[in-house]
């Protein structure tokens, strides 16, 4: 596994030379990229630009681990809305292809929220419908395409979320793991071991339920030798990507945190 870190929490005034070499500094062997409406990496970045990042990564020997999807306004594949659905899943095709053009295989999406206008059943028919209309798109393109849970009041236990995706049906649509995530109602260790060959991808961020907090790694209530633990059961390999702020723990005390969680079992 490597050690990673997520441009969620990054500044985004770093330019994309600047980010690789302060992961190379802070001790990050891999990084997930954020498409947004601005800045260096956008849906309308040119193929050529993106296959230059891309060997940019690979001389620095950083690997580009997974896209986020941060454009606004957000997708909503769950609301009652088609039209919004639609263009949902066109702006979805489009991160795909900047995705799959920065070689990277794995892109994070947030499926929406629910509210008082959209009940929970027309809410999942309306998600599960959505990822069936895009998995001939995410086959082609050869890019997984990985739903996160996000305190959306939607799919809240893993019974519920690995049913969903077992009724979506495909191999390359899955789940984004983040272990604080899941702390709030549950425990992460059980998601891992219940979602299973689900998973794509793993965020790493630490919750307190004492004082509904985000501490740094490992001061918080997720057990992380467990989940550890799971993740080696199912054969996961990939990166570890913080999701852990500078103002919550310094980068480079968290690159080093992560470390002593991969030696965890």
């Amino acid at each position: 596994m490597k050690v990673g870190i997520s441009c969620i929490i990054t500044p985004q005034e770093w330019s994309f030379s600047e980010l690789l070499a302060n992961c190379q500094k802070l001790g990050y062997e891999a990084v997930e990229l954020a498409i947004r409406n601005e800045g260096e990496l956008t849906l309308d970045t040119e193929p050529s630009r993106l296959a230059e990042m891309a060997a940019e990564a690979h001389a620095a020997g950083i690997e580009l681990a997974s896209s986020a999807h941060l454009l606004e306004p957000g997708v909503d594949i769950m609301t009652n809305d088609l039209a919004l659905r639609e263009a949902s899943m066109a702006t979805i095709r489009r991160s795909l292809r900047v995705t799959q053009g920065l070689g990277i295989d794995t892109m994070l999406i947030t499926p929406g929220h629910l509210g008082p206008d959209c009940h929970y059943d027309d809410a999942y028919y309306n998600a599960l419908s959505t990822l069936r209309a895009l998995a001939p798109a995410v086959e082609e393109i050869g890019v997984n395409l990985a739903v996160e849970y996000v305190w959306n009041w939607f799919l809240t236990s893993p019974l519920e979320y690995r049913r969903f995706l077992d009724d979506v049906d495909c191999a390359q649509i899955g789940f984004y793991f983040d272990s604080g995530n899941m702390a709030i109602q549950g425990y992460p260790e059980q998601w891992v071991k219940i979602l299973g060959r689900h998973i794509k991808k793993v965020h790493l961020k630490d919750f307190r339920r004492s004082d509904y907090s985000w501490p740094p790694l490992t001061e918080g209530d997720v057990d992380f030798p467990a989940v550890m633990a799971e993740l080696r059961k199912i054969g996961y390999d990939g990166a570890l990507l913080s999701e852990v702020a500078a103002s919550i723990a310094p980068f480079e005390e968290t690159a080093a945190a992560i470390r002593r969680i991969i030696e965890m079992s």
